[in-house]
């Protein structure tokens, strides 16, 4: 697995860390300017930690849709080019916007990922990568609808929560039924459980068709 530019594994507190430099943001060691990335808060450090291929080139252009309080899209915009970072809940926002007061490629967007169109006259078009960890019923629609952003050979990069779409339905049961929704508008490329670091999560790798 090649890992983009502004991401490399260092030792930090004693052990190997996926890493990124910047400011830190949710009291993560920091080595020499590298912040560790931490898997179990992070469903895209956990992707890397597995060794999945994201795909995506150096400073790549991100759409980054379930930003929350911005643990995860802080990383990504330490090694990315402009971060569209898309989230529906007023209370984490503000701190999302304080995050990116240090990250001047970081955009903070008041905006719900299942309507594409709020935000459409903003984020621009031909995104090197759509990273999705929304927990939402209907994910795969969320990624079919925000496909319309991706370059052609962009990535889409989703952790997909089996109790967010049916808390009743075993996730060895809800997965299959998510890719082939998915399988519509995407062709998949890789997929990996994401044990230990999350329970019940998908971790997908997949491209526009």
């Amino acid at each position: 697995m090649s890992l983009p530019a502004g991401i490399e594994r260092r030792e930090i507190d004693g052990r190997e860390r996926l890493a990124t430099r910047g400011t830190p943001v949710y009291g993560e060691p920091v080595e020499d300017g590298w912040r560790a990335w931490d898997p179990t808060r992070s469903k895209l450090g956990a992707m890397l930690e597995t060794g999945m291929d994201p795909g995506v080139p150096d400073e790549p252009t991100v759409l980054y849709l379930g930003a929350a309080s911005g643990t995860t899209v802080s990383h990504v915009a330490d090694f990315s080019g402009p971060t569209y970072a898309v989230e529906f809940a007023p209370r984490p926002v503000r701190d999302l916007v304080g995050v990116a007061e240090d990250r001047k490629n970081l955009f903070p967007l008041l905006k719900d990922a299942r309507k594409p169109e709020t935000y459409a006259h903003v984020v621009e078009r031909d995104v090197d990568a759509v990273i999705q960890d929304v927990a939402t019923r209907g994910q795969a629609d969320v990624a079919l609808r925000n496909r319309e952003f991706l370059a052609d050979e962009g990535r889409l990069l989703a952790a997909i929560k089996a109790r967010s779409e049916d808390v009743t339905r075993d996730p060895e049961d809800v997965f299959p039924d998510v890719l082939d929704r998915l399988s519509k508008g995407y062709e998949i490329l890789e997929t990996e459980r994401m044990e230990p670091y999350h329970e019940d999560h998908l971790a997908v790798v997949a491209r526009s068709r």
